[in-house]
């Protein structure tokens, strides 16, 4: 028996004890036949305590039903946020999930893009390399029949001339091509703090992503002081560059209009990065503009976007560079995102990319 129990079971105790003797008084006056209007009030009174007593008992009655009523409810209360928080759960490790699966396909367009780009020194170089030894085998023949002129020997050493450059030079394309995109790939999957230059890191980013630029037939301008350097985290940065490009081409020039994206960095006085990526493309409507940074918001489902590119920029600025993001746009006026970040990243270390 609770306190509260033993108390209410005292009080009715007492309540029954107060009526026993109002009882044996009102009695013993009758016996005694004492004054009519004693006995009347006598009795009056006892009535009223009866009446009193019954009324407590009811609303005791009625608490307790309350009580149990109260307590079925908070039960259930429990029980469906103990649910809550389970799918609340469930649906975190499923939004983790494709921000990873996001990340991934991410970095498998810039491999598809790299090896795109790749193609067309590499074939330039093997077209060359397959050229000049023609010509040496032809020359070689010449020499071993005896018949090879000094105007044989001045064509075979042009034409290596030629095709010595061309090969040197296209291989040195794709070996630059290959290194950039080793860096950048390196950056996207892992969380390496470095100093790095700005400017030069974006035009990597850039020529990783040159493929869907040129389908999508945008022109790129990149507006960075070749001297700003960076101690951050790359790869949180191409990341968000990456995405915010394709967001751009994807609803921005989605008509197949194609237009522009300019990308401006400057460093302000309080040793802050302004970074700006802004396009020409068709804005966004006012009334979703509010809601491009929410995560699976996307006005493309189904056609290429899923509604977590935004959502990812905007939990590795706020998370990772440990700065913020705004976006103003219009419809038929364009995007601009500007992003605000320390120079040098806190020694915090880097949120998990794209954790909300």
């Amino acid at each position: 028996m609770t306190d509260a129990a033993a108390m209410t079971f005292n009080l009715f105790d007492q309540e029954e004890k107060v009526l026993e003797s109002g009882q044996a008084l009102s009695a013993r006056l009758r016996e005694e036949n004492a004054d009519p209007g004693l006995r009347d009030g006598v009795d009056q009174l006892l009535e009223a305590c009866r009446k009193s007593v019954r009324e407590q008992r009811r609303l005791m009655r009625l608490s307790d039903r309350q009580q149990e009523q109260l307590s079925a409810v908070n039960q259930e209360l429990q029980r469906r946020r103990a649910e809550a928080e389970q799918a609340l759960t469930r649906l975190k490790e499923a939004q983790d999930s494709l921000i990873q699966a996001e990340k991934l396909a991410s970095l498998g367009a810039l491999v598809a893009g790299v090896a795109h780009e790749i193609n067309t020194p590499v074939g330039i170089a093997l077209a060359s390399s397959s050229h000049l030894a023609d010509a040496t085998g032809a020359l070689g023949r010449l020499f071993e029949q005896g018949q090879m002129r000094k105007s044989d020997f001045a064509d075979y050493l042009a034409t290596a001339r030629e095709a010595s450059a061309l090969i040197q030079g296209n291989c040195e394309r794709a070996a630059q091509l290959i290194n950039g995109f080793k860096q950048v790939a390196a950056d996207q999957t892992s969380e390496e703090r470095r100093r790095f230059r700005l400017a030069d890191y974006l035009h990597e980013i850039l020529l990783s992503l040159s493929p869907k630029l040129r389908q999508a037939r945008a022109e790129t301008l990149i507006d960075c002081p070749a001297d700003l350097e960076l101690d951050s985290y790359p790869g949180a940065l191409s990341q968000i560059i990456a995405n915010l490009v394709l967001n751009a081409i994807l609803h921005g020039f989605g008509d197949g209009r194609g237009g522009r994206i300019v990308i401006a960095a400057r460093l302000t006085g309080a040793d802050q990065v302004a970074l700006t990526v802004a396009d020409n493309g068709t804005g966004i409507p006012d009334e979703i503009r509010g809601r491009v940074f929410d995560p699976f918001f996307t006005t493309r489902r189904g056609q290429g976007g899923n509604g977590l590119g935004l959502h990812i920029v905007f939990n590795i600025v706020t998370g990772s560079l440990k700065g913020h993001i705004a976006v103003e746009s219009a419809p038929g006026q364009g995007t601009r995102f500007l992003v605000e970040f320390p120079r040098i990243t806190p020694q915090s270390g880097p949120a998990d990319l794209g954790t909300p």
